[in-house]
């Protein structure tokens, strides 16, 4: 294997005649190391001295951002979100590339009405699921529903035909899981996948209880779902051009989870502002030691439970095509970008 100072292609900074003028970036409102590293300005002290800016979509007007984020038709940008619309922009043939992977806990739980009397993933036989339905290009929170309620009933040995799927229909401009708490909390359904910060929050409104814990099963694959792995994607277009670019900028998300990882207090500042959840909810949804699961990487165990969500989506028909997952992931960028990192903390002595 070449030794890090040898990848002089991987790690050179990019000629002034050649390089794109912005970097973009986007991620969804969940605990990443992009928006750690967004949020200390790492990404503008990597690329300044090159004349690149470095751009998040969400910071910019939508018809700028367009629907780039779940497209990923922007040749320049890196791209830390849901699994979903990954998995979904690569099966319509956009050329992207699997570049990293990361497993945070999320607080994945099944909600029912206080007092029903539902307390536990074998008592959820027989019961209207609620199945959220957006009319948005992919569906997203619908697939986070079915597959959480699926990991659900799995821990029961429980199927699909062992409960009532209903459809709720989900306003455009409602808010995170307001369409199917209101649906458990108006008793047309008895149960329903939330996770995260905001669902957190939303359910101790409405005063709803945890029938099932997704956090605490052991097996991993009962909590698969859009978050879990979560995919760094980055556009071939940008992987051929500019390799070295994409190595420097995995090695700023490197160093944000090696920051991340020693500094807890910061980091629950940062999952507020980037969550748009308060204290209590960001501590409730990210059990203690969360700071230190920003890391990514491609390793068997992560690509093999992306195998199991792409086969999921793709039985459901969220995936207009299947996805080769083994194919999809180029494992080089991450190696590269390691290589850069000691090299650098090399040099630093």
């Amino acid at each position: 294997m070449p030794s890090p100072t040898s990848r002089t292609a991987a790690t050179a900074p990019a000629s002034a005649s050649d390089a794109p003028p912005t970097l973009w970036f986007t991620r969804c409102p969940v605990p990443t190391a992009t928006g750690i590293a967004a949020d200390q300005g790492r990404f503008a002290r990597e690329f300044a001295a090159d004349g690149i800016a470095v751009r998040s979509l969400q910071d910019v007007p939508p018809e700028v951002a367009a629907d780039h984020h779940y497209t990923h038709a922007l040749t320049g940008l890196f791209r830390e979100g849901g699994n979903v619309p990954a998995l979904w922009a690569r099966s319509r043939g956009e050329r992207t590339r699997l570049v990293g992977l990361t497993w945070i806990e999320e607080r994945q739980v099944v909600l029912v009405r206080a007092g029903s009397g539902i307390a536990g993933p074998e008592q959820l036989r027989g019961r209207r699921l609620a199945v959220p339905r957006h009319g948005i290009g992919i569906d997203f929170w619908r697939a986070m529903a079915l597959s959480g309620l699926h990991g659900a009933l799995s821990l029961a040995g429980l199927t699909a035909d062992d409960a009532e799927w209903v459809d709720v229909p989900a306003a455009p401009d409602g808010g995170q899981w307001a369409a199917e708490l209101a649906a458990l909390r108006d008793g047309v359904v008895d149960a329903v996948y939330v996770k995260g910060a905001l669902a957190v929050e939303a359910a101790r409104r409405i005063g709803a209880e945890v029938a099932v814990d997704l956090d605490v099963a052991p097996d991993r694959r009962a909590r698969v779902n859009n978050g879990t792995p979560r995919p760094i994607t980055v556009h071939q277009d940008l992987l051929d051009k500019h390799p070295d670019l994409v190595a420097r900028f995995l090695s700023v998300l490197l160093e944000a989870a090696d920051w991340a990882a020693e500094h807890p207090a910061e980091v629950g500042r940062i999952l507020q502002a980037e969550t748009g959840a308060g204290e209590e909810g960001v501590a409730g949804a990210y059990a203690p030691g969360s700071h230190r699961t920003l890391h990514l990487d491609l390793s068997e165990e992560r690509l093999g439970l992306l195998e199991q969500q792409e086969r999921f989506l793709h039985r459901h028909g969220f995936l207009e095509a299947p996805v080769d997952v083994r194919a999809w992931a180029d494992p080089e960028p991450l190696r590269a970008a390691r290589a850069l990192l000691a090299a650098r903390r090399g040099a630093d002595g």
